[in-house]
């Protein structure tokens, strides 16, 4: 018995999760950002639409930071404005993937970074499937514009901070389930 406990000891990480408490604290944290985010986005769009007018930019900061009301149907940079129904069904897978590689999640860091990511995915899908001009077509409203550089929103930025941590993490060698990888 001994020798058997010994020897799981050594198993990979993928055999052996992260104990039920620390799984569940990491889901938690995990849950926790992606509803804030998503939140925080939402927020932000509906007091855009309410506060702005289109193609009217307010300078907050001169011209380091203005609010501009924008109603994007592209990608990042207004890329693909033409594809914004393929858009929409890859959020939708990318939301579903998310999900799945959450489950595994064993660092906080981790928990904090697909939970941003998950949430700023999903800001930007409900603009799509229920913004005009109409569902799965839906254009992402845009606020927040800064010099030489496309006007974005909260989801935007959690995207990129998502990608932040995950380019980190990898640098650090720290996998999914928190254990660090060998050099």
């Amino acid at each position: 018995m001994q020798a058997a406990r010994g020897a799981s000891l050594n198993d990979s990480d993928d055999e052996h999760p992260p104990t039920p408490p620390d799984r569940r604290r990491r889901l938690g944290l995990f849950a926790t950002v992606a509803v804030v985010a998503y939140l925080v986005d939402l927020g932000t769009k509906t007091w855009a639409l309410a506060a702005l007018e289109r193609g009217q930019p307010v300078e907050v900061v001169g011209d380091l930071f203005r609010l501009t009301l924008v109603f994007n149907p592209g990608a990042a940079f207004s890329l693909g404005t033409s594809s914004t129904v393929y858009l929409t069904i890859f959020a939708m897978v990318a939301a579903v993937v998310v999900l799945v590689v959450a489950r595994k999640v064993g660092d906080p860091l981790w928990a904090v970074g697909l939970g941003a990511l998950l949430g700023g995915i999903l800001g930007n899908l409900t603009d799509r499937l229920f913004r005009d001009p109409g569902p799965l077509r839906g254009h992402v409203v845009d606020m927040f514009q800064l010099p030489n550089w496309p006007v974005f929103n909260v989801a935007d930025m959690c995207i990129n901070l998502a990608a932040v941590v995950i380019v980190v993490q990898a640098f650090r060698g720290i996998s999914l389930r928190g254990e660090r990888n060998a050099p």
